[in-house]
């Protein structure tokens, strides 16, 4: 019984590190700038894209680390030319550029690829068949949860000890304040942006190495349930974003274990209503406060 389910708990553990890279883009941009960034997975695909032709003409070593820069270019670029200029406007106005730009990536992308499904490369390491407790699956199974574990310490230890980190929890708490005080709204506002898509693109490194093709909206379901598992987690806390999302992943692959393949996407937007109804802030969420 237990031999049974074993794969698919183990693709839930990896599949759930891979929402959680993307989940702390989400949970990071709303704790600083209170902005759902909807381009998010758009940036995950863009990402995927950036990989295919990259190593069509590059060794791997040279494709992966110029897909990791490209992608938080991307990130600088975006919040430069679509958020920052609208940082005084009102809040709708910024979610609306948000899905615009998610869009534009979009058409972006089915222009480029004609949108005919591009086939990811397979990464050597990575791909590689393993044995876990008898099970068969790939090395990526086994390296998604241990790096997602090392690079969110890494990111808490960054946010905790650092300069920057410190003014990134400054301005979370109180951005009129953090201004006044002479931290560099723009530049943490920049480097949040940056922090987030390069987690975004080792996230599709792992992600389409266990996905044959990527096509202009593949970045659209798994940008949708990082976000419910930032949602569910406390969007704004990032422990609570990976927690979410492993919680996610193993879920939506015990129902397909379960012979429900159908229902495993529409368990993660139930879950969200759940959550909504019973905790809107989620399970790390802080209730607000409004000053009068």
């Amino acid at each position: 019984m237990i031999a049974k389910y074993l794969p698919y708990l183990l693709a839930g553990i990896s599949v759930g590190g891979q929402y959680a890279l993307i989940a702390i883009g989400y949970t990071m941009v709303y704790g600083i700038l209170r902005l759902i960034n909807f381009a998010h997975g758009d940036v995950f695909m863009i990402a995927g894209l950036v990989m295919v032709y990259s190593s069509a003409s590059l060794p791997m070593y040279i494709a992966i680390p110029l897909v990791l820069i490209a992608t938080m270019i991307l990130g600088f670029v975006i919040e430069r030319v679509a958020y920052r200029p609208l940082r005084s406007a009102p809040r709708m106005s910024v979610m609306i550029s948000a899905i615009g730009v998610s869009y534009l990536l979009q058409n972006c992308a089915l222009y480029f690829t004609g949108g005919l499904p591009q086939t990811y490369p397979a990464i050597p390491w990575l791909s590689r068949s393993v044995n876990v407790l008898g099970a068969t699956t790939k090395m990526v199974t086994v390296v998604t949860p241990v790096l997602t574990l090392v690079l969110v310490i890494v990111l808490v230890m960054v946010i905790k000890y650092t300069k920057i980190g410190m003014a990134m929890r400054a301005v979370s708490k109180d951005f009129e304040t953090a201004q006044l005080m002479g931290i560099k709204i723009i530049s943490v506002l920049s480097m949040t942006f940056v922090i987030g898509c390069f987690l975004a693109a080792v996230g599709s490194l792992l992600y389409f190495t266990n996905y044959p093709s990527v096509i202009p909206t593949s970045g659209s379901m798994p940008g949708l349930k990082a976000f419910v598992a930032a949602v569910f987690g406390g969007i704004g806390s990032i422990p609570g974003a990976v927690i979410g999302a492993f919680i996610i992943g193993i879920c939506e692959n015990i129902i397909k274990a379960l012979g429900w393949t159908t229902f495993s996407d529409a368990f993660t937007f139930v879950l969200l209503i759940v959550v909504l109804l019973i905790r809107p802030t989620g399970i790390f969420g802080e209730k607000a406060t409004d000053k009068v």
